[in-house]
């Protein structure tokens, strides 16, 4: 057997109460000062003071960085680093779904080894771990709450830089179903199916082990059954309980089986045209897997059968069309086309994804010709 390493977080609360419970374990960890980081709309609603006044309630001041935009970017993670010297903070907590826990990690892991953050793009760049981070997550989908994964969008190239290191791996993540109960429609569905993509991709991967396989198999399970549940019933407490232990197995899986070309070519597509990462993984993972029955059809098949076997909906489905189905469920577009995606930029897209570490793992390596053709499939309805 290969040799094998399992990373996740030391820490990880998830249910009911989570929120609370982490801010009490960190009220005894000697922590002075923490920057959250978040994005306006969290802002707004109330969540970032929310959680600042707990914090203070056990004796820690923080100052809120709210810049983080939907695909974070170079210039976001520069903004937070200023706020967090100029405030002299010596812990990062992210509140948020994966934007901004990916922005808190690139604030984190530059305040602790210098340089920029695009000195990291790659696997394992850094020297020593970064400041502390906490990351608690109020969707269910990206799980970058408990993984060594970091996306950066890099303004003038226009790609989102991958950054795989052991370093950016917070200390403790929060997954509490009550933060996810005012998620919008569109929003659940393209987490939801940013974590089937997760687990599945894990599950077909070149490093998957035992261990990454059983995690990813009751992923699939779960959301097959209760993705189209909290997508229609934002504030059933079971089914968004559900969701984040699902996309929290998925985290586990592609955090150590790493993942495929979904992410690498949806990667390029969110860097290019700034579209939301978890409905370009949904459009891509039907034609990636057609791609990739070749060399593992008999894993898709389980797929298929997991699917079948927990939503009655897509019962008589082989894999892909059930797949497929299940978007068409939740709401997902159809269309890389629906989303203003250009053919002319095809060549480009394609030769950025075969650069993207994220495809190494793919259980079939592509050339350029194929990755176009599985944009050129995704191109048109599903």
């Amino acid at each position: 057997m290969a040799l094998s390493q399992f990373f996740m977080p030391s820490n990880n609360l998830l249910g009911a109460g989570a929120l609370d419970e982490a801010v009490r374990q960190l009220g005894e960890s000697g922590f002075r000062k923490a920057l959250i980081v978040t994005d306006a709309a969290l802002a707004r609603m109330g969540l970032a003071q929310t959680l600042a006044d707990k914090l203070t309630a056990k004796g820690i001041a923080s100052t809120v960085f709210d810049g983080v935009q939907p695909n974070p970017t170079i210039g976001n993670v520069n903004a937070g680093l200023a706020m967090l010297h100029e405030a002299q903070c010596d812990l990062v907590i992210s509140l948020g779904g994966g934007s901004a826990h990916d922005c808190a990690k690139g604030v984190a892991l530059v305040a602790s080894n210098g340089g920029a953050i695009a000195d990291y793009e790659g696997l394992d760049k850094s020297a020593k771990p970064q400041l502390p981070l906490l990351a608690i997550n109020t969707t269910a989908g990206t799980a970058s709450e408990m993984t060594r994964f970091t996306i950066i969008t890099d303004e003038s190239r226009h790609v989102k830089m991958a950054i795989v290191d052991k370093h950016v791996t917070p200390f403790m993540s929060v997954n509490d179903p009550e933060l996810m109960e005012g998620m919008p429609a569109g929003l659940t569905a393209a987490t939801g199916m940013d974590a089937l993509t997760h687990a599945v991709e894990a599950y077909v991967s070149t490093a998957a082990s035992p261990i990454t396989d059983a995690c990813a198999v009751k992923a699939v399970a779960l959301i097959a059954r209760y993705l189209p549940v909290a997508v229609k019933e934002p504030h059933n407490k079971e089914a968004r309980e559900q969701m984040a232990y699902a996309q929290f197995l998925a985290g586990m899986a592609f955090n150590n089986a790493s993942l495929g070309y979904v992410h690498a070519m949806a990667h390029q597509l969110g860097g290019f045209y700034n579209l939301p990462h978890g409905v370009c993984n949904a459009l891509l993972l039907p034609h990636v897997q057609a791609f990739n029955l070749q060399a593992a059809g008999g894993k898709l098949g389980e797929i298929g059968t997991l699917l079948q076997d927990n939503n009655p909906d897509l019962a008589g489905l082989d894999t892909i069309p059930a797949i497929k189905k299940l978007a068409d469920i939740v709401g997902i577009p159809k269309s890389l086309e629906e989303l203003g995606v250009k053919r002319d930029d095809f060549d480009t897209l394609a030769a950025n994804a075969l650069k993207d570490v994220c495809g190494l793992t793919n259980p079939v390596q592509a050339g350029h010709t194929e990755i176009v053709g599985i944009f050129e499939a995704a191109f048109g309805p599903r």
